[in-house]
């Protein structure tokens, strides 16, 4: 059956079928050859509880405030207040693009949108400074995907949801491997600019960063209110995710006047889009992993792959391994629906905490996300910087490299992950 299923989806995919057309085929191909005694209802019933939890709410609404910021002036400012503090420094460039990532992902939590808004006014100022282009955009295809990572993260969301784990201590989980991928990204940056003799910029005076934290104050309270709110106690997640909302928009139409209020419905109309596709893949992804419960398959394939008694370092290698590599190829959320369902299990079984195994998963959904082949932020660089996908690529390995090694980091000492859960939550 598992092999079934299997052919069936490659099949579809390289037909040029949208995910989950094969997810569901193979889903209800199973379902009536392999079941013909059982109701069809149930797997309608399976996809409506799918996209029944109230977390799910979140998505929508995160995806809405990131559409407002980016169509705003959130990341520029965001970008001045980053260049005043680290633009001096060798490699200060490259180590502005870096942060300023990580906070437009503290506001957006997506990594295209960080692509977008972060990656559009800062390329050309890198390549006026003296950076390669192969480098430029490597860095900040790279940076972006730190966005998976700190809250509010669309990606924990979806695990939290598929493996029933807590959102809010993902979330905390989260902040220590980003931060970690920061700094070593700062360090190869640092390095970079020296080896290649870039020159430094000047430094900016006093008053120039007072002036740049007193613009940039009001967004860079994103983070605050966010992890603040949510941590505190005065918001739960969702709650969250609607105040997130209303404070982009009243901060870009109110506040920086930066979107107009006809352009509202359009930037709905594309949440509106990207919601319809996310709530399809994982009311899609509840049957498909109703079915392969039902059937046994996690239990067949544990058994197949040896790892039914494998201690808990054997068992993070190989779901580390096994996201790493279906994200390449296939899109990051549909990979964690499909995968989830059959590593739970066994993480259960070896009592290894969930919270660690959500982040170390999260982790390669960002590294898969600008990985060749198929990574997502690879295509949005190409569209936004026009530049041809092997251009595009060609810069990746050494960024790909750190954030393997922070995976490495991330499964021998766990510490980075799970101290600030413990900390608020054990």
């Amino acid at each position: 059956m598992a092999l079934t299923i299997l052919l069936i989806m490659v099949f579809m995919m390289l037909m040029g079928f949208p995910m989950m057309v094969p997810m569901l085929t193979a889903t209800f191909v199973a379902f009536f050859v392999y079941f013909p005694s059982l109701k069809t209802d149930i797997m309608v019933q399976q996809m409506i509880s799918g996209i029944s939890p109230v977390a799910l709410i979140t998505v929508p609404m995160f995806i809405l405030a990131a559409d407002i910021v980016t169509r705003g002036r959130t990341a520029n400012r965001l970008l001045d207040l980053a260049m005043t503090f680290f633009g001096h420094i060798r490699g200060g460039l490259a180590v502005t693009a870096a942060v300023a990532c990580t906070l437009f992902g503290a506001i957006s939590g997506s990594t295209q949108a960080t692509v977008v808004a972060i990656g559009g006014p800062l390329r050309p100022r890198m390549l006026k400074a003296g950076y390669d282009d192969k480098f430029t955009t490597a860095l900040i295809i790279n940076a972006s995907d730190i966005a998976f990572l700190i809250p509010p993260s669309i990606g924990m969301i979806v695990f939290g949801i598929v493996g029933k784990v807590s959102i809010a201590e993902l979330f905390l989980a989260g902040i220590g491997p980003g931060l970690l991928i920061l700094v070593l990204f700062t360090i190869f940056s640092v390095w970079y600019a020296w080896k290649k003799d870039i020159p430094l910029l000047p430094r900016a005076s006093w008053g120039e960063r007072l002036l740049a934290v007193r613009k940039a104050a009001l967004a860079t309270f994103f983070p605050v209110l966010i992890v603040g709110g949510l941590y505190g106690g005065f918001f739960s997640p969702t709650e969250v995710a609607a105040i997130a909302v209303l404070y982009a928009f009243v901060l870009e139409v109110f506040i920086y006047r930066a979107v107009k209020l006809s352009d509202i419905p359009s930037i709905a109309y594309s949440t509106g889009l990207i919601t319809g596709i996310v709530f399809v893949l994982v009311g899609t992804g509840a049957a498909f992993s109703w079915i392969i419960s039902f059937a046994q398959i996690p239990q067949q394939l544990i058994g197949a792959l040896g790892l039914a008694e494998a201690g808990p370092y054997t068992i993070l290698f190989a779901i580390s391994i096994a996201f790493f590599i279906g994200c390449m190829f296939v899109d990051p959320i549909v990979v964690t629906l499909i995968m989830t369902p059959i590593f739970m299990p066994l993480v259960q079984s070896a009592g290894i905490d969930p919270v660690l195994v959500g982040t170390i998963v999260t982790m390669q959904m960002a590294i898969g996300s600008c990985t060749p082949p198929f990574g997502c932020d690879i295509f949005t660089a190409c569209a936004i910087f026009r530049k041809p996908y092997l251009d595009v690529i060609r810069g990746t390995p050494p960024f790909i490299a750190i954030l393997l090694f922070a995976s490495l980091l991330l499964i021998f000492i766990p510490e980075i992950a799970l101290t600030l859960p413990k900390l608020a939550y054990r």
